[in-house]
C-alpha cells in the first residue's frame, strides 16, 4: 500500500537562465530622471518524466527613461519535483501554486542581485499570492471554454 502514498519532493531548485542588458550605457547612466520600471512574471510546468515536473518562474524587469532601456532584466528560476499519487483534480494547485511558492524566493534574490552588480539599487519583486494568480487563471480559462494555462 505504501507504493500509493501521495509523493512531493523536491529534487532541485535551480536558476535556469539569466540575462542583464543595458543598451542605452553609458550615456543614459548620466541621466538624472527617475526610471519607470515595469515587471512582469509568469509560471510554466512540464511533466520531463513520469511523475516529475519541471516548474519555472520568470520574472523580467525593465526599467525606461522616457522611450530608453536603463536596463533589462530577465530571469527563468526553475524547480523539478516529483509528484505521485495525487489526485487529479488537486495536481493543478500543486504545479501552480505550490511549486510556483517554492521557487520564487530564489527568483527574487537572483533577479536583485543580478541588478545590483549590474551597479543599479536592486530591484526586489514583491511577494506574489500565487493562490490567487492561479484562480484568476482557472476563471479566465473557464471562461474562454479552454484549458488553464500557467502563465500571466
Amino acid at each position: 500500500m505504501a507504493d500509493q502514498d501521495p509523493v512531493f519532493n523536491i529534487q532541485r531548485v535551480y536558476l535556469k537562465g539569466a540575462s542583464l542588458e543595458q543598451p542605452n550605457s553609458p550615456a543614459i547612466l548620466l541621466e538624472q530622471e527617475q526610471p519607470a520600471v515595469d515587471i512582469n512574471l509568469g509560471v510554466n510546468a512540464e511533466n520531463v518524466a513520469e511523475g516529475v515536473f519541471e516548474v519555472t518562474v520568470t520574472a523580467t524587469v525593465q526599467t525606461k527613461i522616457q522611450d530608453k532601456t536603463v536596463f533589462l532584466v530577465e530571469c527563468q528560476q526553475a524547480g523539478i519535483f516529483e509528484i505521485r499519487n495525487i489526485p487529479e483534480d488537486q495536481m493543478g494547485g500543486i504545479i501552480g501554486v505550490a511549486c510556483p511558492q517554492i521557487v520564487y524566493p530564489y527568483l527574487r534574490g537572483n533577479v536583485a542581485d543580478l541588478i545590483q552588480r549590474g551597479g543599479f539599487p536592486p530591484v526586489h519583486l514583491a511577494e506574489i499570492n500565487f493562490q490567487a494568480m492561479y484562480q484568476q487563471q482557472q476563471e479566465a480559462a473557464a471562461q474562454e471554454g479552454g484549458a488553464a494555462q500557467l502563465t500571466q
